[in-house]
């Protein structure tokens, strides 16, 4: 598929931020005072720039009220009402915290676990497209929120937890690359089944279905060479696992927790291009592609 900058943009940011606030209310001696502020300040940033980077890729982005009312079947609007629920508990929980340095557990952790569900109901927009078997598996949620754990510990300064972290985060990483080639191979869609021809013998696009692009080429069908998916997986295990481990492991400095804080996002950016990059949505099957 087509790897439009907002949507990635708004995976990797919002993934990282309510990764931070999940760490902020699950924390038992959280911050207060101006340390909370600019903690929470962080992170809600990160969280609200990813959600509103997201608005767009939508057709009408004027309209994206409209997305919160179909959270009975879609997993985006689910999204939506996650977030919002998740911002506005943890709001009331900075503000205690900040202005009267009153920690009510109760509210962190149901802030908490609201950001980590809302990043679940993020990864389950493309876990549950049947469309794409690239997607359609475990490793779209397991990912997502092992990758906003991962951030948000970073973020947060849990500095002996993100060197347990990072190494699993790679290997899970790697675990689910094969997986999802595996996913991909035996799927039992081909272009016998996308033009619905199979039963009359062996299907074959003579020409393209038109002469030019329209929204479904534009959006589903994307190509990238193995041997550039390679290429860009081994710098995004490097940039987002593996150097930040190494500056985390020297002598601690502040300049080095923000090279590995900056490092790891850069992996984790190139990492979510691939991401959409190598699926394949069936569509493109029917354009002979």
């Amino acid at each position: 598929m087509h790897p439009a900058p907002s949507i990635i943009i708004f995976t990797v940011l919002s993934g990282m931020g309510f990764g931070m606030l999940a760490f902020l209310g699950f924390d038992i001696d959280a911050p207060t005072g101006w340390a909370a502020f600019w903690f929470f300040l962080i992170a809600f940033a990160l969280a609200v720039g990813g959600l509103l980077s997201s608005t767009f890729h939508l057709g009408r982005p004027e309209r994206f009220l409209k997305a919160f009312s179909q959270w009975r079947s879609s997993w985006l609007s689910r999204e939506g009402v996650l977030a919002v629920a998740a911002l506005l508990t943890m709001g009331l929980y900075a503000f205690l915290l900040v202005f009267f340095e009153t920690q009510v557990s109760f509210l962190g952790f149901l802030g908490g676990g609201l950001s980590l569900v809302t990043v679940f109901a993020t990864s389950m927009i493309y876990a549950q497209m049947k469309t794409v078997p690239r997607w359609h598996n475990w490793t779209a949620p397991v990912m997502f929120l092992a990758f906003a754990l991962t951030g948000g510990a970073l973020l947060t300064g849990n500095v002996w937890l993100v060197k347990i972290l990072l190494p699993i985060l790679a290997i899970l990483q790697v675990i689910s690359w094969f997986d999802q080639d595996r996913h991909e191979a035996s799927s039992e869609t081909n272009i016998e089944t996308a033009t619905g021809l199979g039963d009359i013998g062996t299907v074959r696009s003579f020409e393209a279905p038109h002469t030019g692009d329209n929204y479904l080429t534009r959006e589903m069908v994307f190509r990238i060479g193995r041997k550039h998916a390679l290429t860009l997986k081994v710098i995004s295990i490097v940039l987002f696992a593996v150097l930040p481990l190494v500056l985390l492991l020297l002598p601690f400095h502040h300049m080095l927790a923000i090279l590995a804080v900056l490092s790891h996002l850069a992996g984790v950016f190139i990492q979510r291009w691939v991401f959409f990059a190598e699926a394949r949505h069936v569509v493109g099957l029917y354009y002979g592609r």
